[in-house]
């Protein structure tokens, strides 16, 4: 018997088919070749890479299952996971259908124009069986689809793909359907570009030439042009939309999501905003190969896909990948410094603004993602930081930190000593901070820790001075005036979140509520309000608010300008010292 035959033989084999688009419905068919005399199966709960409880099981539609021509009894023993008596003989083949209408990168999708999915949506995992190779079988594509994925093909067989273990099945999303694609190589790597739902004026060109410099870029970073990547090929699945804005890692593809008006366009030379936040993204995800997806925390070295898995290094993981996202643009030769320090002082403005930065630290945000940073609410702002904006301020603190001392360093090399430590595999935060300290000193490493366990504002004024670049502040709008977050829309104006310490949580507003009238005048936009302010009196504000079908009236005092949470602006210094100019140049240009 060939050694492909008999992987083929002891696989777990999973046919997908693609049998009622309109229905929005697969149907798979699991075939376990020899199974327990008490099989069971079960599915996720959660996607690793999105820390939250998703009950993917909600989706499934019956359960059955044979042995043959036995009928096998089927019994849930639980919200996403099934047993099955297999007293008879011969293989367990288990049929259901599930539903797939989540737009997201995170779970299935599919109608008559495009299907998506990752396999924890879909794929039961086997029991006892995990180890073994898992084959996967597209079925009932309309003849125009492509199939897109980085998992590896079976040759000679057309759809049929293969994992050497549930875990490695579990990594690989799959882009269904009629999607342009492209290609290139980075550093050896044979990189794919596929792009779904795309305007005909798309310049995939353009982007396959920035995203390989991006990439060129990162691999340089992590192995220094002396040894190889971890991956074989590399598989980027963007699919476009109206409005959306996402990305999922994998290890050897990612799954992203975004507005097709910020991808490039043919004639167009400019490097637009949205153009910029496609990049970033693109930038972001690629990061992960390394730094998650290998490089990750001890507790992961094994998924738990029954329940919450908790650690307190997504500061780590997720915002030191969140700093070098940007980063990287700029080491490209993507963007400029100039761009660069608007994008950044855009994430200082955003980790400033919210109060909940003085009551929770990056490491409690990190363990508490399952309940408050993935269940956002009216009062988030007031309780939460995000471990990947203050986790980038982190990682930017500690790199100038580092760049700045006697001892010149940096946070690259933390990033590849331990790369090289772990052999790219689990590490811990008492790992981290011991290269730390091997690399910057014990001061350095006790700074980390105060700044990650912390709530402390992070010493970034002074860092980026030794840079020769310039903190200031920009003109507040009205909304953080007030301390107030609002939607608008087609002229009504509602209260989304009140901040903490503010002038509208002073004043009695709330979330809910509606602005109706400003001194008398009708409220269509916030930013008008100054337009209706008494000028006898203009730092007082009496409001006409709806509240639960009730009118009230509120007053507001309208606090100073420099009172507020102010935007951060960032710039060269003027004469900046000859030092500062080449640490500045040292740390952007890699």
């Amino acid at each position: 018997m060939t050694s492909h035959t008999a992987s083929a033989t002891a696989a777990i084999h999973y046919r997908v088919a693609v049998s009622d688009p309109h229905a929005h419905r697969f149907e798979v068919t699991l075939t376990v070749p020899a199974p327990e005399p008490s099989q069971t199966l079960s599915l996720p709960v959660w996607i690793p890479g999105s820390y939250l409880v998703r009950e993917f099981s909600r989706h499934f539609g019956v359960v059955t299952a044979r042995q043959g021509q036995r009928e096998v009894p089927v019994r849930q023993d639980a919200k996403n996971t099934w047993s099955f008596d297999c007293s008879g003989r011969g293989a367990l083949v288990v049929s259901y259908s599930v539903y797939a209408f989540d737009t997201s990168v995170r779970a299935a999708f599919l109608n008559a124009q495009r299907g998506f999915f990752n396999p924890t949506s879909l794929c039961l995992r086997v029991h006892g069986k995990e180890s073994a190779p898992h084959r996967l079988e597209l079925a009932g594509l309309p003849k125009d689809w492509d199939v897109g994925t980085a998992m590896r093909a079976v040759e000679g067989t057309p759809h049929l793909f293969e994992s050497a273990d549930y875990d490695e099945l579990a990594d690989h999303p799959f882009e269904l359907g009629p999607f342009w694609r492209g290609e290139f190589v980075a550093e050896g790597v044979p990189h794919e570009f596929i792009v779904a739902g795309a305007l005909p004026i798309f310049d995939g060109e353009r982007l396959l030439r920035d995203a390989q410099r991006i990439c060129e870029a990162q691999i340089a970073f992590w192995h220094c042009h002396k040894s190889k990547p971890p991956m074989g090929r590399y598989v980027f699945l963007l699919n476009c939309v109206d409005d959306g804005y996402g990305g999922l890692e994998h290890r050897a593809s990612t799954a992203l999501i975004a507005s097709r008006r910020d991808l490039p366009r043919l004639g167009q030379a400019e490097v637009t905003d949205g153009y910029v936040k496609l990049l970033g993204l693109i930038s972001h995800e690629y990061f992960h190969t390394w730094n998650v997806k290998r490089l990750r925390p001890d507790v992961f070295e094994r998924y738990d896909y029954d329940q919450e898995n908790y650690t307190e290094l997504l500061w780590f993981f997720e915002g030191f990948t969140s700093y070098y996202d940007d980063l990287f643009l700029v080491r490209a030769g993507l963007i400029d410094e100039a761009r660069y320090f608007k994008l950044i002082a855009q994430t200082f403005t955003q980790v400033l603004g919210a109060p909940g930065r003085k009551h929770q630290s990056v490491a409690r945000s990190s363990f508490e993602a399952w309940t408050k940073y993935y269940r956002q609410d009216e009062n988030t702002p007031n309780a939460v930081v995000s471990y990947y904006a203050k986790g980038a301020m982190v990682a930017l603190a500690l790199d100038l930190t580092l760049r700045g001392a006697e001892k010149t360093a940096s946070l690259d090399e933390l990033m590849r000593g331990l790369w090289k430590e772990t052999g790219g595999g689990p590490v811990s935060e008492a790992q981290i901070l011991r290269k730390l300290s091997d690399i910057g000193g014990e001061t350095v490493a006790q700074a980390l820790s105060t700044w990650v366990h912390g709530t402390d504002d992070l010493p970034l004024p002074q860092l980026l001075e030794r840079m020769g670049v310039r903190w200031g502040h920009d003109k507040p709008t009205l909304a953080q005036r007030l301390g107030l977050r609002v939607t608008e829309a087609d002229g009504v104006v509602m209260v989304k979140q009140v901040l903490l310490e503010s002038a509208a949580l002073e004043a009695g507003l709330s979330a809910g509520d509606e602005l109706i009238a400003c001194n008398g005048w009708r409220v269509r936009k916030l930013e008008d309000l100054p337009l209706m302010l008494d000028q006898q009196d203009p730092q007082r504000l009496t409001l006409l608010v709806s509240r639960d079908q009730r009118m009230l009236t509120l007053k507001l005092a309208l606090p100073a300008q420099d009172g507020a949470a102010r935007p951060v602006c960032l710039g060269l210094l003027d004469k900046a010292p000859a030092r500062a100019q080449s640490l500045r140049r040292a740390w952007l240009g890699g």
